[in-house]
């Protein structure tokens, strides 16, 4: 029960944020429009958190809550941090429209589309680094105009804030272009990577995991050129950048597990559904990196296993189920072996008249109905339906799969099938011959084309048996050898009627009938 809650919960896209991996242009437009537009701005927000928190609280050195400072601090600062917020967000969301434009046409991507939509964050990556840079600069110049000890202060904690927001831009926009990715990615499946790759993502956490530690080498550059860092100071220093490496690194540590764990959820939820039996399970490929192509061979997998039980299934109905398991678990060869087989063969009567006395559409509705009454009594009875001669057929009990009472088992289905047959299929008679015997089985023909089947005494005089049973009353026929050789529960219900000699043969032939 709780792994069944779990995969109701388990959503297409890895959240519920995303929505439907089909959702109709117009809705999505407006989910990656806010999704993009909820990343940027909550990856910038939390660099200048960063930034003013370093700047006034952390680092040593000249403070810059002074009044000479009050207009950049409360004006030039403010006023560039929302533009630099507003531009951002707005010339990222428009660009990245612009170049997911085929989805949100409703068309086909390209490969040109799908690749310039795995591009979209690194581009809105580099969207934030130009402002931020362009924001580096402006404040160690503004800063360091009124103190040149501010230039390294502003100009690192500037620089951490960028990379913060550079890798949260990457990582949210990355999430909330997922609906769009899988569009692109599920039209064309991926041979190769082509985002940013498991690698680089390691890296960018490491990057970030890099900001704590060079705070606090420039807090001992500081204590070591200044000589006027207190112990109290320092310690306040490292426990703070300390403290905003775990919180960080936890934060974007989750953020990448998450990425990298929604695909290899959403496969491993489909590979739970193929191992239930369920060929139709398919995953949406909305990863760029080597997850995407764990996805996309999940997939190709299995549309292949599909095929391939596709063609086994119309393998195993043409041959029957026995042969085909037979073929794909050993090596074919040409040739065979002698068996003890039972052979029944069943042949409609005037199927001639019948043909030109009907439409063709109801011969072939009948002659349907026939031999679905006599395959499945074949197979209810442990044989198989070796071949289809018109309106006749052959079957054979005893090979390629070994029965313990081959002939029993031909009897018995040549009764039943004779009672269906005179109940469902009433609109024609046919005749039953069953023969037994020594036969050989295998594989007969040349090695680009072959076919399984008997050959031996029985399969002639059971067509010779088939013949004569058209002559007698129920019209069932059974050489006397089989009705001996089977046990002895089923060869109670037949007796033995005249001895005939069977075209083609020169010794009679004692003929046994169902008992009344």
């Amino acid at each position: 029960m709780p792994s069944e809650r779990r995969q109701r919960r388990t959503q297409p896209l890895g959240s519920w944020l995303l929505g439907p991996g089909d959702e109709e242009t117009g809705r999505l437009r407006v989910r990656v429009q806010i999704l993009l537009t909820a990343a940027l701005v909550i990856a910038n927000v939390i660099g200048m958190v960063l930034v003013v928190a370093l700047v006034t609280l952390v680092l040593p050195g000249d403070p810059v809550l002074t009044d000479d400072l009050l207009v950049v601090n409360f004006v030039v600062v403010p006023a560039y941090c929302l533009f630099a917020l507003v531009v951002g967000a707005t010339w990222g969301t428009v660009r990245a429209l612009r170049m997911l434009q085929w989805s949100l046409e409703d068309r086909e991507a390209t490969r040109k589309d799908r690749i310039a939509t795995l591009r979209v964050p690194w581009m809105l990556t580099l969207v934030q680094a130009v402002l931020w840079a362009s924001g580096f600069g402006l404040f160690t110049l503004l800063y360091g105009l009124h103190g040149a000890d501010l230039i390294a202060k502003v100009g690192f904690t500037t620089f951490a804030g960028g990379v913060v927001v550079c890798a949260n831009t990457y990582l949210l926009s990355e999430f909330a272009l997922r609906p769009v990715a899988a569009r692109a990615l599920t039209s064309a499946p991926m041979r190769r990577a082509r985002g940013v790759g498991i690698t680089m993502r390691s890296l960018l956490i490491w990057l970030l995991g890099a900001v704590p530690v060079i705070g606090l080498m420039v807090v001992a550059i500081f204590a070591l050129a200044r000589k006027d860092v207190t112990a109290d100071r320092l310690a306040i220093c490292i426990l703070a950048l300390g403290g905003i490496g775990l919180v960080f690194g936890l934060l974007l540590m989750v953020l990448n597990t998450r990425a990298m764990m929604a695909p290899i959820r959403t496969v491993t939820g489909a590979l739970s559904r193929v191992q239930k039996g369920d060929l139709d399970a398919e995953v949406l490929v909305f990863d760029g990196t080597e997850l995407g192509m764990l996805q996309s061979g999940f997939n190709r997998m299995v549309h292949d296993v599909r095929e391939r039980e596709q063609l086994r299934d119309l393998f195993g109905r043409h041959v029957g189920e026995d042969v085909a398991r037979a073929a794909m678990s050993q090596q074919i060869e040409l040739g065979g072996e002698v068996r003890e087989v039972a052979v029944l063969f069943v042949d409609v009567v005037g199927s001639t008249e019948l043909a030109a006395t009907r439409p063709p559409e109801e011969v072939v509705d009948v002659l349907n109905r026939f031999f679905g009454v006599v395959v499945a009594e074949v197979q209810d009875h442990g044989g198989f339906v070796n071949k289809f001669e018109g309106d006749a057929a052959l079957a054979v009990f005893g090979a390629p799969r070994e029965l313990d009472d081959a002939a029993g088992a031909a009897l018995a289905a040549a009764r039943s099938m004779s009672a269906r047959l005179t109940e469902e299929v009433s609109d024609v008679q046919a005749g039953i011959g069953v023969a037994y015997g020594p036969a050989v089985a295998g594989n007969i023909g040349a090695e680009s084309r072959f076919e399984y089947t008997v050959i031996g005494d029985p399969v002639n005089e059971g067509a010779r048996l088939c013949e004569q049973a058209k002559t007698v009353e129920g019209m069932v026929a059974a050489s006397m050898t089989a009705v001996e050789a089977a046990h002895e529960d089923e060869a109670s219900h037949w007796r033995a009627q005249d001895e005939v000699t069977l075209r083609g043969r020169t010794e009679a032939t004692t003929i046994a009938v169902p008992a009344t």
